[in-house]
């Protein structure tokens, strides 16, 4: 049975039930060497509940062992059958385990009764959910809900729910964690806090961004020995990142080679203070590769930037009008960070725009663009916008809730209304580009990285990347992978807390000289 830590391709919930659908007629194909009947027998799609369910119970005891105690909660649907499976497997290894029941036996889909039916003969213990079950040993398996929940929590699930992340034990998610919405990452108030979710014939999007890693934990995915074809024939709707295969898009550079080759990167940004945003911008875009890099800011931070980075060509301006001229000569503009929001900012992202050159799009550039007066119909073809989910929300004129509600949908709205590649933050970073119906996301990345100048870093970085030859697509996907994993380097060497930005940099440079783990 096939068992990574990953799927690269994700999907949403009515396409993996299309798949299970073609997998139960794949296996009634192979069963009577002939096309499939109108009405599948329920043997075909219990063998692929079985597998299931033993792939669960193999992952528990890998993740914790012989628990004193396996509970199990099961709702009515086939993820409960999954869970019957699971304890039916746990009582003939004569492992200690009870099923605590939030639905009826006449409620249970057929499948469910099935597998209901097999941990009665296994000796199962049985208990209808009540909120004054014991939960103070062993190991909890929530089968309650799996893809299809929506909206809020319905009773009893919610309070069984609320139990659960109560007991503070070890939790085991069949297929989802429940709450977890399967298609956007979003999740309901009450949604189960997993360890180990076992996710089964495909991965699905939710999980990966949003509330899905904070509610998933680690996730093992297995295919159930579906044949590969079957994925031929339905399409993902996201796509997992791989930084050792977007990193070997990096130019070469020959023995002969000159820093004009490698671009010209300019950051323009740093108002009165925040000449430490564009400082890092600059830094980082110097360190991913940029032949050449200059910055355009306050006179104020001129000083402390040569100080700190002589290398980077750093010009004092007071009006867009003294910036007019510096704009011949770099190739990549990065416009935002430490911008502000004065008349100064906006003189000077008129006159970036007015260039017409390849712009990364951060920060305050964007949120004076939502405001739409100094850039008023922009066309971003040649951009890349990297917003977080409040600049997101300024852009598209909605709630910070409603971008987390479905970030999915937010970053194709954003992609859509500026024709750009636009990049979303945040846990599980996802980036829609023109043309491109399936949407990247990046599996890298920490909580450390919540912490003032990533952001800056991220934006010097893609910028770099545009200014050696990188479409803008691949520039913003291998931009964000190197952040991301640069930032876990960092953590995996010093721990969480404290992490700044500037500490990507070393750990940036060592990755892009194939220092890959």
């Amino acid at each position: 049975m096939s068992h990574i830590v990953i799927q690269d391709a994700l999907y949403k919930a009515e396409s993996v039930r299309k798949l299970d659908q073609l997998a139960v007629a794949s296996l009634f194909n192979a069963s009577v060497g002939g096309p499939a009947a109108a009405a599948m027998p329920n043997s075909q799609s219990m063998t692929l509940m079985k597998r299931a369910g033993r792939a669960a119970f193999n992952e528990l005891l890998e993740a914790f062992g012989k628990p004193s105690l396996i509970t199990v909660f099961c709702g009515s649907g086939n993820n409960a059958g999954d869970g019957y499976i699971v304890a039916t497997l746990a009582a003939e290894k004569s492992l200690a385990v009870r099923v605590v029941e939030l639905s009826v036996t006449a409620k249970l889909s057929a499948d469910a009764a099935v597998a209901r039916d097999y941990a009665v003969n296994a000796g199962v213990i049985f208990a209808p959910f009540s909120e004054t079950i014991d939960l103070s040993e062993g190991v909890v398996v929530d089968a309650l809900l799996g893809i299809g929940a929506t909206g809020p929590m319905r009773e009893p699930y919610g309070a069984a729910i609320e139990m659960i992340n109560q007991a503070a034990l070890p939790v085991l998610a069949i297929d989802l964690p429940s709450g977890l919405y399967a298609d956007s990452g979003a999740a309901a108030e009450a949604a189960i806090s997993a360890d180990v979710t076992v996710t089964f014939i495909a991965a699905k999007q939710g999980m990966f961004t949003g509330r899905g890693p904070a509610l998933c934990g680690e996730v093992i995915y297995h295919s159930l020995d579906v044949d590969e074809e079957i994925f031929q024939q339905v399409a993902p709707s996201a796509q997992l990142m791989d930084l050792h295969e977007l990193i070997e898009n990096l130019p070469t550079r020959d023995v002969d080679a000159y820093k004009n080759q490698f671009g010209h990167s300019m950051v323009i940004g740093g108002d009165h203070g925040f000449g430490g945003a564009a400082m890092m911008a600059a830094e980082a875009a110097l360190r991913s590769g940029s032949g050449l890099v200059s910055m355009a800011t306050r006179p104020a931070h001129v000083a402390g930037a040569l100080a700190r980075q002589p290398e980077v060509m750093v010009s004092g301006i007071v009006s867009g009008q003294e910036l007019e001229p510096l704009l011949a000569k770099p190739s990549v503009l990065i416009v935002g960070p430490g911008l502000g929001r004065s008349p100064w900012s906006e003189q000077l992202l008129q006159k970036a725009v007015g260039t017409g050159l390849p712009m990364v799009v951060d920060a305050d550039a964007l949120n004076i663009i939502a405001e739409g007066r100094v850039v008023s119909q922009p066309d971003g073809s040649n951009w890349v916008m990297t917003p977080h989910p409040a600049e997101a929300a300024r852009l598209l004129n909605i709630s910070v809730a409603e971008v987390q509600a479905d970030r999915f949908a937010a970053v194709r709205q954003l992609q859509e209304k500026y024709n750009a590649v636009v990049l979303l933050k945040g846990a599980g970073t996802l980036i829609a580009a023109p043309g491109d119906e399936i949407i990247a996301l990046c599996p890298y990345g920490n909580p450390g990285m919540a912490t003032g100048g990533m952001g800056d870093v991220l934006s010097g970085i893609i910028g770099a990347l545009l200014a050696q030859g990188l479409e803008a697509k691949l520039a913003a996907q291998l931009g964000c992978c190197l952040h991301s994993a640069a930032a876990d380097m960092a953590v995996e060497e010093k721990g969480m807390r404290g992490l700044t930005a500037t500490d990507l940099l070393a750990y940036l440079r060592n990755l892009l000289n194939g220092e890959l783990s």
